[in-house]
């Protein structure tokens, strides 16, 4: 593990329900979950990672725990709920593009009490990282965005809005609520495909721009195969081009990209409060550097079956000599 502090992620744990390879009429059980995603590439990455998640006491939810304790992630502060696991219906079209269809109702990511997060940042922790529905589904939303209020005083924060159209509800509504999380986060990613929903016939160098000015000191707009669009806080603008590949599918492809840019910056000893000024000054021949290898490693998921994200040697084999 790299040895410049645990990252801590919180979020949902679930189980995708994929298209099986023998044929679209069977579907495989797959741990999933944007939050444990992440946690899965960061510590295949080498980054000590704490996952600050619900997970069921049901079959479904056992199978969780092991997937994420095989792949080293910390579930010393994941509550042991006694809600059934969420499911999420995964759909794939030609191009390898994932949707989603999600069976939520009272289960077990969303019901977030105070206490179970009691000592979520203790420890050596220097960043946390939250996202998609666990910040918009109600009743755990309220708790865990005021985790992240909380931990702006003491870590790096890092946000993906990572849009569920589907779950959550108006985008003026959701938008309003981005732009509360964008006060507090120092890194934040968002796609394309968000800020269509979000921002309709807005240009992502506007969004760029216009959240740059909210507070974040890092902000990067994925753009699928075409690549990411970055800024920094500090007047530093960079687009970087997508990296060839034949895609399986896309699922898990912005966590991974999280992930891998998460894991640059702890790499580089850019995370934790006190590093806050020199990560608002980053330069860019640095942020070229994140952005490619958060980019390589988006893809090489992409090239898999599912959120199957690289490890740190996976990474350093793809990357151009």
């Amino acid at each position: 593990m790299i040895e410049n502090g645990v990252v801590a992620v919180a979020g949902e744990a679930l189980i995708d329900m994929v298209p099986a390879p023998v044929g679209d009429e069977y579907l495989e059980i797959v741990p999933g979950g944007s939050s444990a995603n992440v946690a899965v590439a960061l510590a295949r990455l080498g980054v000590d990672t704490r996952l600050l998640a619900r997970i069921a006491d049901d079959v479904l939810g056992r199978r969780i725990r092991a997937h994420l304790t095989t792949n080293g992630v910390g579930l010393d502060h994941a509550a042991r709920a006694s809600e059934q696991t969420s499911l999420a219906l995964v759909a794939l079209g030609p191009d390898g593009g994932a949707t989603y269809d999600f069976r939520i109702n009272g289960t077990a990511d969303w019901q977030w009490s105070t206490e179970e997060l009691a000592g979520a940042l203790d420890g050596p922790v220097v960043a946390l990282h939250a996202g998609s529905l666990a910040l918009t589904t109600p009743p755990g939303a309220a708790v865990l965005r005021e985790l992240m209020v909380r931990a702006a005083a003491e870590v790096t924060v890092s946000y993906d809005p990572n849009c569920r159209p589907l779950l959550m509800g108006e985008p003026a509504d959701v938008l309003a609520g981005v732009h509360e999380l964008l006060a507090v986060a120092d890194v934040v990613k968002v796609s394309n495909e968000d800020l269509e929903w979000l921002l309709p016939g807005t240009r992502p160098e506007d969004v760029l721009e216009n959240w740059l000015t909210r507070g974040p000191a890092l902000v990067a707009v994925t753009l699928g195969g075409e690549g990411v669009l970055a800024g920094t806080a500090g007047g530093v603008r960079a687009r970087r081009p997508g990296v060839p590949i034949t895609v399986v599918d896309t699922v898990g492809a912005g966590d991974t990209f999280s992930a891998a840019l998460l894991a640059g910056l702890h790499r580089r000893g850019l995370l934790g409060a006190a590093a806050r000024p020199d990560l608002r000054a980053l330069d860019a021949d640095t942020l070229d550097a994140l952005l490619d290898d958060a980019a390589l490693a988006a893809a090489i998921t992409c090239s898999r079956r599912g959120a199957d994200p690289p490890t740190a040697d996976d990474l350093q084999a793809r990357r151009p000599a």
